[in-house]
């Protein structure tokens, strides 16, 4: 039969509904709120891979985000709360999982910013929208080709908009791929057997004996002990996920490719440096930096995804090709372009826990972890000086030109301690670009070219 045809179709579609309506995901209760410190609305933020893409920071305000997939609506609520003054559509399969997701936004009073559809993501065009951001969550691994899901979310994908999806990944899992086979082969991954399995599998690998591999690797007694919807709900995920798939990161890309997509970067992309893999980062073998200098992103990644396979999601951004060149790299500025800049304090900063931190380390005259607030861009604390903390405060409001911050920093350095020279504005812009460079790294602050 072809795969793609519509009666294949259909079937897959409606054995994907059966599932979720079983086991609506994810299964936070409806009162769970997302934190406002930590990486959750970071990484949901379209402001993040905006600016990786485009090096531009864009106002959310009346943006139209789409969560594919959106499951019992959490995401969607992440998605709202993260990205103020958008307008969130949120659709899937599951017509239980959307009455779930619709109580959940009644619940934390978002009705008036998010709504939901009982769609597939192949009928999204009925909609008769096109979105701004686009966040698939958990789906495109259950399509029989990557690229037809992709391609579907890429036509209603606006021309600057940006795309979210991810893949399991066929290396770090797949000892889960091996507990779905066996459960197939005994009839526990068979149709409407659902209630059937859970004991049975909980029985299975509570007998089994500790050293057997499959238990060592994918079981955790704590399996056991849950509450009952706890239990059903990890191994509905993991050991019985019907239609679950593993990729490589050879396969990410070609799926891409193939819908006519273009790789911005991996969610996680601090996370997927192969440099931090060797004990001295900046003194690899070196045959090895040769080549890294060398190579791809993909083949990077690749590299990466061969050494250290612990990253459960192939989790990435992609986009439109670009028509433009790519923007040059701050790393790359001069520092005439660093006068001719705006900068924006990355709004996941925005926190009353961040401003309290910073300005209890400037009347200690300390430092300040700024890692503490936000720490998914970078594997070690990031520490910085209380001036720089106070330098960071000044765009608590809003962005504000390099000049302007520029004229603080020779305000509140007004000479040389050694020399006891006056501090000249060259010195001063230096000194800014040096300090608000080394924080563009991990999009803490987000300079922009004003041209």
């Amino acid at each position: 039969m072809d795969p793609f045809s519509s009666e294949s179709q259909a079937a897959f579609l409606e054995r994907m509904r059966r599932q979720f309506d079983f086991g609506p995901y994810p299964r936070y209760s409806i009162e769970t709120v997302p934190r406002e410190v930590g990486n959750e609305l970071f990484t949901h933020n379209l402001v993040t891979p905006y600016y990786l893409c485009h090096r531009q920071v864009v106002d959310t305000k009346q943006k139209l985000i789409l969560d594919a997939g959106c499951g019992t609506g959490y995401k969607a609520l992440v998605l709202a709360k993260a990205n103020p003054g958008a307008k969130i559509i949120g659709i899937d399969l599951s017509p239980k999982s959307i009455e779930l997701a619709q109580q959940r936004i009644a619940y934390h009073s978002y009705q008036d910013t998010v709504e939901f559809h009982v769609l597939s993501i192949e009928d999204i065009d009925q909609l008769g929208l096109s979105f701004d951001y686009i966040n698939c969550d958990e789906v495109l691994y259950f399509f029989d080709d990557i690229a037809r899901g992709l391609a579907a979310l890429k036509a209603v994908l606006k021309p600057e908009g940006i795309i979210r999806a991810n893949l399991h990944s066929k290396l770090q899992r797949r000892n889960f791929f091996s507990a779905q086979e066996f459960f197939n082969i005994i009839g526990l991954m068979e149709e409407e057997a659902e209630d059937m399995a859970i004991p049975i599998v909980i029985e299975i690998m509570k007998e089994l004996n500790p050293e057997v591999f499959l238990k060592k690797m994918t079981w955790n007694s704590s399996f056991e002990e849950e509450d009952e919807e706890t239990s059903k709900e990890l191994l509905l995920a993991n050991q019985l996920l019907k239609g679950d798939k593993g990729y490589r990161i050879a396969d990410m890309f070609d799926g891409i490719r193939r819908a006519d997509l273009e790789f911005i970067n991996m969610l996680e992309w601090r996370r997927w440096n192969v440099t931090d893999l060797f004990k001295d980062p900046d003194d690899l073998p070196s045959y090895l930096a040769i080549g890294l200098a060398d190579s791809s992103q993909e083949t990077a990644l690749t590299i990466y995804e061969l050494l250290h396979p612990i990253h459960r999601l192939l989790d990435f951004w992609c986009t439109h090709p670009r028509q433009k060149p790519e923007p040059l790299p701050v790393a790359e500025w001069t520092l005439d372009d660093w006068l001719h800049s705006q900068v924006t304090l990355h709004p996941q900063l925005r926190t009353e826990a961040f401003q309290e931190s910073a300005l209890e380390a400037i009347q200690k005259n300390g430092p300040f972890i700024i890692s503490t607030s936000l720490n998914l861009p970078t594997l070690s604390p990031v520490t910085i000086s209380y001036d720089v903390a106070a330098l960071l405060l000044q765009l608590w409001d809003g962005p504000k030109p390099f000049t302007a911050l520029v004229d603080f920093w020779q305000r509140t350095h007004p000479m040389n301690l050694i020399t006891l020279e006056p501090i000249t504005p060259e010195t001063a812009a230096q000194q800014v670009a040096d300090a608000l460079g080394k924080l563009e790294v991990f999009l803490y602050v987000l300079p922009e070219l004003i041209l």
